[in-house]
Order: structure tokens, then sequence, then C-alpha cells
């Protein structure tokens, strides 16, 4: 292809993907930004932040605090402090940890990758079972076994430990949040798989 003909094809294609509001210029434009997000965006974050899964929708309210982020910690606390006792993770210690007020269902949080050895209880992790959508959870425990690191975690909104997260090996990890960039925009996607979910886990959040 020679450059005059490279040059009308980009022409055309400008035209098709940015200016052209029929319903195939739509199509066209949706099926590019796609690509682009699914093949160059995606991986080009994945590459920056160490991780696989760069930006996490929450999907469950294992995490949720009542009234979210204007909920009141001390009630919280109050409700669920008996479960952090085993841990010896007391209120003062609580408090301090990032992500206190949890997250709900629906967010889009920025997601990094991280170093077991960085790991510290408190911290929220995203941790892979091998059954699917990874757990997004908060660490209680980090112990050593030679030189490899074990964790162990909790949902804040769940009256105590799954069975696959008592232990968490190091090569599970997939990475820990950083920021909770877009509250409630996942909804976007979670809504169409709703049906399809347990409904005792349909719907909103709610405090346990």
């Amino acid at each position: 292809m020679n450059k005059r003909k490279w040059n009308n094809f980009w022409k055309k294609f400008w035209f098709i993907v940015w200016k052209d509001d029929s319903f195939k210029g739509w199509i066209i434009s949706l099926i590019f930004l796609l690509i682009v997000i699914k093949g160059i965006f995606f991986p080009l974050l994945s590459l920056v932040t160490g991780t696989p899964l760069p930006l996490a929708i929450v999907e469950s309210c294992s995490m949720y605090h009542d009234k979210n982020i204007l909920s009141d910690f001390d009630l919280w606390w109050e409700n669920h402090e008996q479960k952090y006792f085993p841990f010896l993770i007391e209120k003062s210690e609580f408090e301090s940890f990032h992500f206190k007020n949890g997250f709900n269902k629906g967010d889009i949080l920025f997601v990094t990758g991280i170093k077991p050895e960085n790991v510290k209880n408190g911290q929220i992790i995203i941790f892979d079972t091998g059954g699917g959508t990874p757990v997004i959870h908060r660490v209680v425990s980090v112990t050593r076994e030679g030189e490899k690191y074990i964790f162990s975690t909790i949902g804040d909104n769940n009256n105590g430990q799954l069975a696959v997260e008592k232990i968490i090996y190091e090569n599970q990890l997939v990475g820990t949040p950083r920021a909770n960039i877009l509250p409630y925009a996942g909804w976007i996607k979670l809504i169409f798989f709703e049906i399809q979910r347990n409904p005792t886990q349909r719907g909103f959040c709610e405090e346990n």
C-alpha cells in the first residue's frame, strides 16, 4: 500500500470511527473502543501496576459497612468486634487501617501488585481461590512457613471466615486495592449478571 492509499485509508477510518453518526458508524466505533481498551489499555495498565487485575469491581457485600463511606465506625465496631478478638485486633488498631469503612458492592477499585513480605495486618488483599472470581478481604493474620508467607483474611461484613481464606499462600496474591476510584459504577456490569447469582446475594447491601 503506497503512501497515498494509506492516507486515504486512515481518513476513511477516522471518519467512520469518530465522525460517522450512522448506526454502522456507532457499531464500528464501539468495537474499536473495546479493542483498544481490551487489547492495549488494560495490558499496559497491568504492566504498570504489576497485577493482572488493575481495576476490580466489588461483586459482593462482604466488605460493606452500614451507610458505606458515611458509616458510623463506633457503631460498626460495636457490632463486629467479637470476630476480631481471636486475631488480637483492637478498635484503635482497626481505625488506622486503610478502608476502615470498607466499600460497597459495585465499587471499582484501583489495584496494584504487592510483594508478600509487604503485606500487613489490616491491609485488604485480592487473592485467587482457584474457583473463579478473586476474593477481596482484609488480612487478619500474617505468618511464615520457612521462606514463604501465609495469610488469613476475613470480610468486614462477614460473621466468620470462609474456608478458602483461612490459609492463603503467597502465590495466590493478585494485588491490593489502593483507591475506590468509581463508587457504584461497577453496577453497569453487575446488573447483567445479578439474575445468575444466588437470590441471597442479589441486590444492594445490608449490614450483617
